[in-house]
């Protein structure tokens, strides 16, 4: 190995970190550290920054890569992104909704909706379910299926949660962490279902909590184009993919960009899927690491964008199809988030159907795909036939991880292993292995930058 200059690296004569991957997680660390004058190099392997989180043209309309939206949940790094967007920001309050037998319900689960929508004696059979469910002693969950009966009882459970988060994570519920469950269900419980009982729908909007920020001018792709812009377009290069990371044991000496150009390193910041960079290592990590590795898995993503001769589909940020017969998890209205990303009279409709690499929908061509979604939309009445302009499939490699039953246990073998290694830290969704939003990646790249340079 002869490692090569490279201008970028040497700039100034100062040492430079390198950022592996120029989605949210690696844009973050470049972010923070152009702000406090540290020279850096993002290395992304596509011809575009943003990874998983963009927004994609086709002809008229705009459509993100996913139903991303910016959650105020850190203070001080939603006070970065309005600094960072400037008037390209706006505070969207559009609650999700699910889809249950033709009927929309709000989401997270409103009690007095779900009597409305169930009908008395079906929620009074499931509010003796979750009532019978705490009264219990709690044992210990194991997995998310327990978890969803224990606190939500069978129905509510079967109707809202375990079908949609097979459907979402590819595998058994019973084999499932439960920490992929989160706060969403929160709501529901005596407490709330008097208070809307008495405030009717003030407290019911309060308890959907359904403000999030996104830009005014774009879709979420704004924001990694803002993150591009301040951390200077010279500092990133496109069309890099790492395809080796060189090391001594304790600490990563190079990296190889392309299968060619090999460049030193001082610091490392890695945001690639956690399998892809122990793979990359040369020498490899030990037998036992790479096996921990091989049982790590990540989801894809098929997305099926379908444009509209229409006003408006629904009033909802994002509605959840939990039933087993829709393929697809949710569907989203590009639109309802910014009225910019539909010509003026036109809507547009995208839904994002789970998958794993060389499955069914992965492989399936995009004509066949088009005509499946489209017929399934038009027979739950969201959508007409008549008022269809066009259709585009978009297919994403590794969109998240899957958090399987005993998957914190390998993480941190790998880690354990990862930390040996002075001058690397891991950041982003793949990277940490966590299913993590824009602000938690703003999050990691402040921290991982604030303790720069790395001993």
């Amino acid at each position: 190995m002869s490692p090569a200059k490279n201008e970028n690296l040497d700039r100034n004569n100062r040492k430079s970190l390198a950022i592996l991957g120029g989605g949210p997680g690696g844009l973050a660390v470049g972010y923070f550290a152009r702000k406090r004058g540290i020279p850096f190099v993002i290395y992304e392997q596509a011809d575009q920054v943003g990874g998983n989180c963009v927004t994609i043209q086709h002809g008229d309309f705009f459509f993100d890569s996913g139903a991303h939206r910016f959650h105020d949940k850190i203070p001080d790094i939603t006070k970065e992104i309005k600094e960072l967007m400037g008037d390209d920001l706006m505070k969207v309050d559009v609650p999700s909704q699910i889809y249950y037998n033709k009927k929309l319900v709000d989401f997270p689960l409103s009690p007095l909706n779900l009597l409305k929508n169930l009908g008395i004696f079906t929620f009074s059979k499931a509010g003796l379910e979750v009532l019978s469910s705490r009264l219990r002693p709690r044992e210990p969950e194991k997995n998310f299926e327990s978890f969803a009966l224990h606190t939500y009882g069978k129905i509510i459970a079967d109707l809202f949660l375990l079908n949609y988060s097979e459907k979402l994570w590819g595998a058994p519920c019973n084999q499932l962490s439960r920490s992929i469950s989160g706060s969403r269900m929160k709501g529901l419980n005596l407490k709330t279902f008097f208070k809307e009982a008495i405030l009717g729908s003030k407290a019911k909007t309060e308890h959907l909590d359904g403000s999030f920020y996104y830009p005014k001018i774009k879709g979420i792709g704004s924001i990694a184009d803002k993150l591009e812009e301040f951390c200077g377009k010279g500092n990133i290069l496109r069309n890099s993919k790492i395809t080796k990371a060189f090391h001594n044991h304790r600490r990563i000496q190079a990296i190889e960009i392309n299968g060619k150009e090999i460049v030193n390193t001082d610091g490392v910041v890695s945001t690639l899927p956690i399998n892809q960079l122990l793979q990359k290592m040369e020498p490899l990590p030990p037998k036992e690491i790479l096996h921990l590795v091989e049982n790590l898995r990540f989801r894809n993503v098929v997305l099926v964008a379908i444009f509209l001769d229409m006003e408006s589909v629904t009033k909802a940020a994002t509605v959840y199809f939990p039933d087993r017969n829709f393929p697809f998890t949710r569907l989203y209205e590009a639109k309802n988030r910014n009225i910019t990303m539909s010509p003026p009279g036109k809507t547009s409709v995208v839904v994002e159907i789970p998958c794993q690499e060389g499955d069914r929908f992965w492989t399936m061509k995009d004509d066949k795909l088009i005509r499946m979604i489209r017929s399934q939309l038009i027979d739950t009445g969201l959508i007409q036939e008549n008022k269809i302009l066009d259709a585009v499939v978009v297919r994403m490699n590794n969109a998240y991880p899957i958090l399987e039953l005993g998957f914190e246990e390998r993480i941190q073998g790998i880690f354990t292993f990862l930390n040996d290694f002075e001058n690397l830290r891991i950041s982003g969704r793949n990277g940490k292995f966590l299913y993590t939003h824009v602000h938690d990646m703003m999050k990691f790249g402040k921290e991982i930058v604030d303790e720069y340079p790395f001993h």
